[in-house]
């Protein structure tokens, strides 16, 4: 603990902390030339080291040490490509897969400086995977939560820092985090399209910016280099539909393009329960109620569900790529997305003596009263449309020197949901709310990549951010029919900006010693915030424009002392801003729980370090062992202030840590075993807006990850196997909600899954896949689907 604090001091000291800038400010000349100052001193500094480096090491460099920033890199518009030259180079290539993410630039993943996994499109493929998260849920680190299937509560997230706001996700270098929440739909990528996916663990602030705190997690899509046509299709548990096709070409030896469409849909489960506590006295007698509790243990009836939860989902995407000369080419991406739930006819478990169906109460089960309308076992559906633009320019300056600049837009036109009035709506009809919350967030991104005396190189960049979103609530005069709109009910908007400057410079001190040092300045500011709940006093409220500044560091050292071995350690800063929902948002579940914004949120800044070890044995195995820790100041949760009553706030510092354990092994060439495991310890350390939370674990985070299972292929058949264990949530920040396998509840769990593939021709082949194969029941919040069977045919020529 002492070395521990002597490192934090050591940082503090070299750190330049965030500084708050009154209402509507920018910073001053003075701190703007210090603020460039920083940003370029690694660049000021890289000559003078690099020309010692190659001093002390006295021997001319064989290769350089450096990634590729050549316009071979395709980071921004797909994946690095490396072929091996034989089957020896292809093992290593198995086992060294080539990486952008972690640097900006190409290289090897046992060269880069933070813990990086890979998903293959060969891992997709072979597990049937049908959700682009759910790929990643054997990465050690990442907890992808997911409460009911293909629905729009998944989040990714890393490290134990709760929330998918606090981990970036790319899709081709452009960020998917929206505008409003920070979440990612994921349900607008087609797996079918990921070329691979790279996860780098650690803070990517110096790099990456406010969402890069546990890491950064990149989609990148595939690109033909030759003519081909793909056309899928399957059918699966709950009347699940998917069906995908894609066209991709070469053209003129300048123009690639990949034009695709998937869509896919199921009639769902019930995976809403009508939960009643007793209350009151007197009532029908009734029969047919399931005793329970609720998380926190308090005795309470099932009397009910809301019917099977239905959806459906569309991702059509067009992807071009041209070559303008040798040295230069242009890309632009198309992507739309369109999803839709709903609900259908609710049961009520609840009967009289004559065996009818009670809808309304009171009823009196077993001496118990319970209370309740038809309008509890309703649910309302929702849709989402979501455009997403991304295009940009590569080219070559001088010498080895490339200029990347790109620029896109997240455009969320349509985005809403609708909640039947508890107390007066039927199934047939009546009051409710329909909430719209259109988004939008645009982007820019410049990079040069510069490289210095071969072995060396040197990355300045700058980027910019914009993020506005408008909730909206009006009433609905028949919950049935959004056409029914009437008056406004309530409102909440907000915009925000971070403009950004960052560098990163890598130095191979030695042969076998790679040092990097990244520093990025971001000033953020959030204005035209303002709440409106008609009708109230003191509403409308207008809040105060406010804006911070902050400076974030990074330094990283590679080791590798024998060929095999790689030791990396790293230490760094990183910053997130409050998000418009975080700000301003202020909503109330068809329950009655409120769930409240706070306009007076600061930035959260947290400091991070990692180390770790890999170690190749042989040819065809690989082990990996790191340990992280991260301390949050500001940490943005909300704050149970009473059971109905939840609050946005800035606690004073949470800390996790842990160790990842990661191994793969080929012993032969048609078997593949691998395993991980994670432990993250997570804490409130100091709060003193909630005192009882301290020492608490930090909602969301579980303790225990741990995976393993192998894929064998015999000729033209191959299987997967494969078992997960997630260990229990809380929700509640006192980890009062200590009730497992009820309604509400976050529980451990382990699922299996089993995968087969059979090639029947060189163009066809078809799929059998079965997830959760021992049925286990579980909840996270809701009830999690049970044993599901899939099966389907692909073909490509």
């Amino acid at each position: 603990m002492e070395s521990r604090g002597i490192v934090r001091r050591f940082v503090a000291l070299s750190r330049s902390r965030s500084h708050s800038v009154q209402a509507n400010a920018r910073p001053g000349i003075a701190a703007s030339f210090l603020v460039m100052f920083l940003l370029m001193l690694p660049g000021l500094l890289l000559p003078a080291v690099a020309v010692a480096a190659d001093a002390a090491e006295k021997v001319a460099p064989a290769e350089s040490r450096t990634g590729s920033p050549g316009i071979g890199y395709t980071g921004a518009e797909g994946a690095p490509v490396q072929r091996p030259a034989d089957e020896t180079a292809k093992k290593d290539h198995q086992l060294d897969p080539i990486v952008v993410t972690a640097t900006r630039t190409e290289k090897s993943i046992a060269d880069v400086p933070a813990a990086t996994s890979v998903v293959t499109r060969e891992d997709i493929e072979s597990r049937n995977i049908q959700k682009v998260d759910e790929a990643m849920n054997l990465v050690p680190g990442l907890f992808d939560k997911r409460a009911k299937g293909l629905d729009t509560t998944g989040r990714v997230t890393l490290r134990g820092l709760p929330d998918q706001k606090r981990t970036l996700v790319l899709l081709d270098g452009q960020p998917l985090n929206n505008g409003y929440t920070g979440h990612v739909d994921w349900n607008s990528i087609n797996p079918e399209d990921v070329q691979q996916i790279e996860v780098a663990r650690g803070p990517f602030s110096s790099l990456y910016g406010g969402n890069a705190m546990g890491g950064v997690v990149n989609i990148i899509t595939r690109m033909p280099e030759k003519r081909e046509v793909t056309v899928k299709g399957g059918y699966g548990s709950e009347n699940y539909w998917s069906t995908y096709g894609s066209y991709g070409d070469k053209l003129f030896d300048r123009l690639r393009l990949l034009a695709s469409f998937g869509y896919k849909s199921s009639d769902g489960y019930p995976s809403g329960l009508v939960v009643k506590k007793p209350s009151g006295s007197g009532g029908t007698p009734a029969r047919g109620a399931v005793p329970t509790t609720d998380s926190y243990g308090a005795p309470a009836f099932i009397i009910g569900d809301t019917g099977d939860n239905s959806w459906w989902t569309q991702s059509g995407g067009l992807k071009l790529s041209y070559d303008v000369c040798e040295d230069a080419k242009v890309f632009f991406s198309y992507r739309n997305n369109q999803y839709g739930y709903g609900y259908d006819n609710p049961n009520s478990y609840l009967a009289n003596a004559l065996g009818d169906a009670i809808w309304s109460g009171p009823v009196n089960f077993r001496g118990n009263t319970l209370s309740f309308t038809e309008g509890s076992f309703l649910s309302g559906g929702g849709s989402i449309l979501q455009n997403l633009y991304n295009g940009g320019l590569e080219t070559r300056l001088f010498g080895d020197s490339v200029l990347k600049i790109s620029g896109g837009l997240i455009d969320m036109p349509t985005n809403w949901y609708v909640t039947p009035s508890s107390s007066t709506a039927t199934r047939s009809g009546g009051i409710g709310t329909i909430s719209e919350t259109p988004t939008r967030a645009y982007h820019a991104d410049a990079q040069l990549s510069i490289p210095v005396l071969e072995k060396h190189m040197l990355i300045v960049g700058t980027a910019f951010r914009h993020d506005e979103a408008n909730n909206q609530e009006h009433a609905l005069t028949d919950w049935t029919d959004t056409g029914s709109k009437a008056d406004l009910t309530y409102e909440a908007k907000g915009v925000d900006n971070i403009f950004s400057f960052y560098s990163q410079a890598e130095i191979a001190l030695f042969r076998d010693v790679t040092l990097y040092a990244g520093l990025r300045g971001d000033y953020w500011e959030t204005f035209d915030g303002m709440a409106n709940q008609v009708g109230v006093a003191g509403y409308p409220q207008y809040y105060d424009s406010k804006g911070e500044f902050s400076v974030n560091p990074k330094g990283s050292v590679v080791y590798k002392p024998l060929d095999g071995t790689t030791f990396r350690a790293s230490i760094g800063t990183a910053f997130r801003p409050p998000n418009v929902y975080e700000l301003y948002r202020t909503w109330v579940t068809s329950y009655g729980t409120v769930y409240q914004g706070n306009p007076e949120l600061d930035p959260e800044n947290s400091f991070s370090w990692d180390i770790g070890v890999e170690q190749k044995i042989g040819r065809s195995t690989v082990l990996k062992l790191t340990y992280f820790n991260n301390t949050i100041d500001d940490f943005i949760y909300f704050r149970t202030v009473t059971p109905t009553l939840l609050v946005q706030t800035n606690a004073g510092k949470a800390e996790t840590d842990g160790f990842e354990l990661e191994a793969e092994t080929r012993p032969w060439e048609c078997l593949k075993l691998f395993t991980s495991f994670t432990y993250t310890h997570s804490e409130m350390l100091d709060n003193p807006a909630n005192p009882l939370t301290e020492g608490k674990q930090l909602p969301g985070v579980p303790r225990y990850m741990f995976s393993a299972g192998g894929e064998v292929k015999y000729r033209r058949l191959s299987f997967t196997a494969i078992g997960r264990y997630v260990s229990k949530q809380y929700s509640s920040d006192q980890n009062l909600d200590t009730v497992s396998g009820v309604y509400g509840s976050y529980d451990a769990y382990f699922v299996g899954e089993f995968a087969a593939r059979y090639k029947l021709t060189d163009w066809a082949t078809i799929d059998f896949a079965v997830n959760n194969i021992f049925d286990n029941s579980y909840y996270s919040y809701y009830k999690a689907p049970g044993r599901q069977f899939f099966g389907g045919v692909t073909a490509r020529f």
